[in-house]
């Protein structure tokens, strides 16, 4: 049936429309006899009405077409065309009216008021009993998807009005925290508690959800939704009515923070005029350009006015990046800028790019640096960070540039990591040379981490924050030290300007912070509250899940704890103890066989068996307090 009605077209439906409303008429005047009080019998005053109906037919078929009233949409009608009908009803009273007066019949005016009134409720009534039985037919000719909704207050409640007749979309109940509306009956759907909504998702055959609570807390919705998508439904939700008007923004609670709000402490501030010196009207080299560090370094050198940056970069899209970047910057000065997409660990390229472009001072921040990556794929890690800080550094000394300074790790002290241990390696590399006593000053910055750079804490508790939680903390005895990627830039740069040749700086950092501290900041930096012991409606959980392969629980800055003061307060240099020629010659010849042969287990044993303080990670996670 469905089909028939859908393959008819528009004028087709109009005829039928107008065939009906035509065949209303003489009911219409029959009710009105039945209904009014006449000087004879009902029946036979309808019969005596025959002679006028054919003329009230024409009038009122042509009155209808010309009004448009056939052609209108059934679920159109009640809201376009009920004041027309109103029209077309009293015309049909009058003209009635009037033919009997020409015909000479005696008929009670009060017949014809009925017969108006009566006729447009019989239209009115029709379209839309046609309606709802069209609707019906649709709705079983085409699948509805069936939907719960989630919340029934006042969002969940109007939601359930405007789907009550969509075409494709069957609400079919409501589930709801509140305990006194479960159990009740809203909008002729039944409302149940949370804990049943993967009964009800079986038992209703329910394709999606819609999380109607636009009230509740972006972290508890993420968390509902989380839960809810475990159990194999869609879902989707539902801003409030306050969003839809534009009274609040469409957008997270979560707001970026700077990330010197979790620092604890004052910035370091380091006045480049004083180093710039260094490092103007000369080809700078930096290595690990697109990364947080490089990218940092390059945008405080161009303030220097460098002679020509030379970018290094292994990442195609992370020199993408920071070209065009840069090349905004550099667009009034005159400064050259060279994009170089490579590896440090290819000598020829190195060779080619240093003499090329008559490099004077090459700043290393290339490495591979995130522990739990570098722990599972020791052989990269090693081979990056330390055959290429030989290969770059070697071929510095070579071109006799004038400085390099080799950007170094925190976690190079007493390493429990293969990552540690690498950036250590790479630190023993550049004392080896600078210890000839070649043209090349050669000096080594150590410091801890960065805040907001890549793969780093903060921006990992933010972005777990916006899925509703829970922030993960590895242990909450971890401690770590932080500076900002500006002022940490701006303190290599200072001491790389301030080396006499084989120095190790450390950066004063200020004290560690504890990680757990760390993460309650930025949850509350957001605008939400910690969920724990002592309030458990929080909004964040903080989960602890375990140190990770190579981690410590705290972090050193010297293998001697023996700090010397430079001109800086905020640099501070370490003598530690390297490894003479011969046994550089020895470890590194050894080091290239493994990497060469593919071999982990000897490339960890030449680890252990040369880089002072080194732990294996399950043997430190043996001597830890429990």
């Amino acid at each position: 049936m469905f089909q028939l009605l859908s393959s008819w077209s528009r004028k087709q439906k109009a005829i039928v429309f107008l065939a009906i409303d035509l065949v209303l008429v003489p009911l219409a005047l029959l009710f009105s006899c039945f209904v009014q009080f006449m000087p004879t019998m009902p029946l036979a005053t309808f019969v005596s009405l025959f002679p006028i109906l054919p003329y009230l037919l024409v009038l009122v078929a042509a009155v209808s077409s010309l009004m448009g009233l056939p052609s209108v949409q059934l679920r159109m009608y009640e809201r376009t065309a009920a004041g027309r009908t109103a029209v077309l009803a009293i015309l049909a009273g009058l003209t009635s009216a009037g033919l009997v007066w020409l015909a000479g019949i005696r008929l009670p005016y009060g017949t014809h008021v009925m017969f108006a009134v009566s006729y447009f409720i019989m239209i009115l009534a029709t379209r839309l009993v046609l309606f709802h039985i069209v609707s019906w037919l649709y709705l079983r000719a085409q699948p509805r998807r069936r939907v719960l909704i989630y919340g029934a207050g006042a969002t969940g409640t109007q939601l359930a009005q405007a789907l009550a007749a969509h075409e494709t979309i069957r609400p079919v109940a409501f589930v709801d925290d509140n305990m006194s509306l479960q159990g009740q009956t809203l909008i002729g759907l039944p409302v149940y508690t949370p804990v049943r909504t993967a009964e009800l998702l079986e038992k209703y055959n329910i394709d999606r959800v819609l999380l109607a609570m636009p009230s509740q807390s972006q972290p508890k919705q993420a968390r509902i939704v989380t839960r809810l998508q475990k159990l194999g439904v869609e879902v989707q939700a539902l801003p409030s009515f306050a969003q839809l008007i534009g009274e609040e923004e469409l957008v997270d609670k979560l707001t970026p923070v700077v990330p010197s709000h979790f620092l604890g402490r004052e910035a370091h501030a380091v006045e480049l005029n004083e180093v710039c010196s260094s490092y103007a009207q000369r080809t700078v080299l930096v290595s690990g350009a697109g990364g947080s560090i490089g990218s940092e370094l390059c945008r405080q050198i161009l303030a220097c006015r460098p002679k020509k940056l030379v970018l290094y970069e292994l990442s195609e899209l992370a020199l993408y990046t920071i070209y065009q970047e840069l090349g905004q910057l550099t667009e009034a000065m005159d400064i050259e800028l060279v994009p170089v997409l490579g590896s440090v660990t290819d000598p020829r390229q190195v060779r080619q790019v240093l003499s090329d472009h008559q490099v004077q001072v090459v700043l290393h921040a290339a490495a591979y640096k995130h522990v739990p990556l570098v722990e599972v794929n020791p052989l990269s890690g090693l081979t990056n960070n330390v055959l290429g800080t030989q290969i770059l550094a070697r071929e510095a000394a070579k071109a006799e540039v004038e400085r390099f300074l080799l950007v170094s790790s925190d976690k190079a002290v007493r390493p429990t990591n293969i990552m540690g241990a690498s950036k250590r390696f790479a630190e023993l590399v550049v004392q080896d040379l600078a210890a000839r006593q070649g043209k090349t000053i050669f000096s080594i910055v150590r410091f801890g981490n960065v805040l907001g750079s890549s793969g780093s804490v903060v921006p990992l508790f933010q972005e777990q924050v916006s899925r509703g939680g829970p922030v993960t903390v590895t242990d909450p005895r971890v401690k770590r030290y932080f500076m900002t990627v500006r002022e940490a830039v701006q303190l290599v740069l200072r001491a790389g300007a301030d080396a006499s040749g084989g120095e190790v700086f450390v950066l004063d950092m200020g004290p560690a912070v504890p990680i757990m501290q760390l993460a309650r900041q930025v949850i509350q930096s957001a605008g939400y509250t910690v969920r724990d012991e002592l309030t458990p409606e929080g909004d964040i959980e903080i989960q602890i899940i375990g140190l990770r392969p190579g981690e410590k629980i705290e972090e050193e800055l010297s293998l001697n704890n023996t700090m010397i003061r430079t001109d800086h307060p905020k640099i501070l240099r370490v003598d530690e103890q390297s490894l003479s020629e011969l046994e550089m010659a020895r470890v590194m010849r050894e080091l290239r066989h493994a990497l060469a042969g593919g071999n982990a287990a000897a490339a960890r044993g030449i680890v252990q068996n040369w880089i002072e303080g080194y732990v294996d990670w399950e043997i430190a996670q043996q001597k830890l307090p429990s």
